[in-house]
């Protein structure tokens, strides 16, 4: 029988419920929950793993709490700089935006990059030249402002660090959110997207853009979107790693996850997590962090919405 899955996350990082009110989790809760059934109700009724995991995401980036879209960090300049990439277990097309500015919903503008253009990668000016071009929807810096995000900004210009969506003193988030889905044709398709990190310099890029790094799919093994300190999964060739672990050395889904986000990134020093599922439908959500925000549903199980450990 052909079934569906999708798996969500909305960031990772020290996350502990001894810092968290009982309206904010209920509001990330909800949020969670609210993402996965946009994605769902598109693999229900036949729709693709493609849409599925773009229709998840803008719910995401629609959402302030997440550092994403409307929710997303200042940098330096006090700008928001978006980055965002999906990709197709099918064929492997891809699509990648990274420091584009005022784009409602940089997950959209990645899969025109994919299906509109002759390019995989597209950043800054040119990323928005085109979005111009395919009409996507641009929206005032107003738009994008959230108290929270911009008194955070302020705190870590005042000290002069580069912050990982951070809101209380040793609290630290990656603030990413993500999607991977399998469609009832079997084929499968990951999506992320991110604000970067707070008083970010120097244009820098984290690894969610980067196909292979934060985002990879493939039919033959599985769908992947990271959250974490980007550099370190850049590094790591995080997504493509499970891949390979999976292709030429035959692990299983689990056994791929494990190795990569809970041995290979620990060693180095890479703090985050990801959501992950295979062409058969088994999801894993692994993360080496205190916490990540996560959500998962396929067509033989109940959702499932975690923040803690």
């Amino acid at each position: 029988m052909s079934k569906y899955a999708i798996a969500i996350h909305g960031g990772a990082g020290t996350i502990l419920k001894s810092l968290m009110t009982p309206e904010k989790e209920a509001a990330y809760t909800l949020a969670l929950s609210e993402a996965i059934a946009a994605g769902e109700n598109i693999l229900k009724s036949g729709g693709s793993a493609l849409d599925a995991v773009e229709k998840a995401i803008v719910s995401l980036e629609n959402n302030p709490l997440f550092n994403a879209g409307r929710g997303a960090v200042f940098t330096n300049e006090g700008k928001n700089e978006l980055d965002a990439s999906i990709m197709s277990g099918l064929d492997l097309s891809a699509g990648a935006v990274a420091g584009v500015k005022n784009i409602k919903n940089p997950i959209s503008l990645a899969k025109a990059v994919m299906q509109q253009s002759e390019h995989v990668f597209m950043a800054g000016h040119g990323a928005e030249e085109f979005a111009r071009k395919v009409k996507a929807e641009f929206m005032p810096d107003d738009y994008f402002f959230v108290q929270m995000r911009y008194d955070q900004y302020l705190q870590a210009k005042q000290s002069d660090t580069i912050q990982l969506d951070h809101t209380v003193d040793k609290e630290k988030k990656f603030g990413t959110v993500g999607a991977v889905a399998l469609d009832l044709s079997g084929n499968t398709a990951a999506g992320t997207s991110t604000g970067g990190m707070t008083n970010k310099k120097h244009g820098r890029v984290g690894d969610t853009p980067v196909i292979g790094a934060g985002t990879y799919a493939n039919n033959i093994t599985c769908a992947i979107s990271c959250t974490g300190h980007g550099e370190f999964f850049i590094r790591s060739v995080v997504a493509y790693d499970i891949s390979c672990l999976m292709e030429y050395k035959g692990l299983s889904l689990k056994e791929a996850c494990d190795v990569v986000v809970m041995n290979k990134l620990v060693k180095i020093g890479g703090e985050g997590g990801l959501v992950a599922l295979d062409a058969k439908g088994n999801i894993e959500l692994p993360f080496n962090s205190e916490g990540m925000y996560r959500a998962k549903k396929s067509s033989n199980s109940e959702l499932f919405v975690g923040i803690y450990k």
